[in-house]
């Protein structure tokens, strides 16, 4: 090691309140005091299920993310940002309208864009958050 680094610790994030990746990747990371998780979608956890309209695929989606930081102990107050992805543009004013129920202000920095998901998904989600070591 070189002067000057240092190792930071990198811990893999595993809940039942998020659904189980069925792809290689893990639900989430805890960095430092940084927590990153993999983009969610509207699966419930229990039941493996999509969800169907696009505010029912949001609200899970979100609660999923959720899951992921309570698992280390941080809430959605902690998020500092979101990449949000939709698979139509239309979805962005009801996007705002439920995000706002999930987050509050100051929101945390956010890119939204318009691309094809694969499936019936219409939204997903990934968050960084910062929950500093107590």
């Amino acid at each position: 090691m070189r002067e000057g680094q240092f190792i930071m610790s990198r811990d893999v994030i595993k809940t039942d309140k998020a659904p189980t990746p069925t792809s290689p990747y893990s639900q989430g990371y805890k960095v430092g005091d940084l927590i990153y998780t993999a983009g969610q979608v509207g699966i419930d956890p229990q039941t493996a299920e999509l969800s169907g309209n696009f505010s029912d695929q949001l609200n899970q989606t979100l609660t999923n993310i959720k899951g992921i930081l309570n698992a280390e102990g941080a809430t959605m107050d902690d998020v500092i940002k979101t990449t949000v992805i939709l698979s139509d543009i239309k979805f962005f004013s009801e996007l705002n309208e439920i995000y706002k129920t999930f987050f509050k202000e100051p929101y945390p920095a956010r890119t939204t864009i318009g691309a094809s998901l694969p499936g019936k998904v219409m939204v997903e989600i990934e968050a960084v958050a910062y929950k500093p070591k107590e």
